[in-house]
């Protein structure tokens, strides 16, 4: 039986969802309701793969004027979505086979994708690599993430130990947030100040976000104990496997104080004991190219240690 690629219409977003649900290798922002927020910005072109009347995989994808399917733009990772069985290393190459061919009748010329980085899967699904290697495609992006393990005792090296013990003994308070407004506006200021740039996402849509899954994304701070504004905080996207530091803000005075230290302690022993790791996220710019070295001994600082995010490029002849 071949393999049927349908484009996703919003009739379909039940089903999708419940794909997502039950996937080895797929996190709520696959879900319709995340990927559908910033749908004005992006030209969805998203794929359901069927055999022999049955949905066995997703694509999250967007394309773009320039002739480009992307696995998707307003995502970090992407590629196929898989189910729990049945498709297996040659299954994901006839996926691919029949994008390429979808692809051809369409009239695109590239594909841009994005693999699921290994600590988010379920089980073990790079299939899709293995794929792509066979089929012609060339690495053209990888990023640097840094990971720690978690269900273990954080592995802090001796600063980082040091930092903490100081930390502890002053008079403020880790928590989870109960204003995401004061939190964003920390968190625009930080950028501001340091970077000269602003967050991705806008107060109004990190307030939708949250609202659609509360859950699985949080806001965590650290502020004076009497009360006040929040001095250091981060942003928390919790796939059940994995917990992703989407944003992390400081105060000048949470920096001096190293008040993040205490905060990610906690995270990581007792509120996100249970998960698998904690990404810290990448420490890259211009798509890899140029590697923060500095970013990235302070995330080693708190045990984490290289994840890479790899991203392919395949010419449609």
């Amino acid at each position: 039986m071949e393999i049927e690629l349908r484009p996703y219409t919003p009739a379909d977003s039940r089903a999708w969802d419940d794909f997502v649900a039950s996937s080895r290798n797929a996190t709520f922002l696959f879900r319709r309701g995340y990927m559908d927020y910033h749908a004005d910005r992006f030209r969805d072109a998203s794929l359901m793969a069927w055999k022999g009347g049955a949905l066995v995989a997703l694509l999250p994808a967007n394309v773009t004027p320039d002739g480009v399917l992307h696995s998707h733009q307003g995502l970090t990772y992407g590629g196929w979505i898989l189910p729990p069985a049945h498709v297996d290393g040659a299954g994901v190459l006839d996926l691919f086979k029949a994008l390429i061919e979808w692809m051809r009748l369409a009239g695109l010329r590239e594909l841009d994708y994005k693999p699921l980085p290994w600590i988010y899967a379920a089980s073990p699904s790079d299939e899709d690599e293995y794929a792509l290697h066979r089929v012609g495609a060339e690495v053209s992006e990888v990023n640097l993430s840094s990971a720690a393990p978690l269900g273990e005792a954080p592995r802090f090296n001796t600063l980082r130990r040091r930092s903490l013990r100081k930390a502890l003994k002053l008079p403020y308070i880790a928590e989870e947030s109960r204003d995401i407004s004061a939190w964003m506006k920390m968190l625009e200021e930080c950028l501001s100040e340091r970077h000269g740039v602003r967050p991705v996402h806008s107060l109004e849509e990190m307030e939708l976000l949250k609202g659609r899954f509360p859950e699985n994304i949080r806001f965590f701070e650290v502020r004076p104990m009497e009360g006040g504004a929040p001095l250091a905080g981060v942003c928390v996207y919790d796939t059940g496997r994995v917990v992703h530091l989407q944003y992390i803000a400081t105060t000048e005075v949470g920096r001096q104080l190293n008040l993040l230290t205490p905060l990610i302690y906690r995270l990581m022993t007792e509120v996100f004991a249970d998960r698998k790791y904690l990404d810290f996220g990448i420490s890259n710019e211009d798509h890899g190219r140029m590697l923060n070295e500095g970013l990235l001994r302070q995330k080693f600082s708190y045990g984490a240690t290289g994840v890479a995010y790899r991203r392919y490029r395949l010419e449609i002849n």
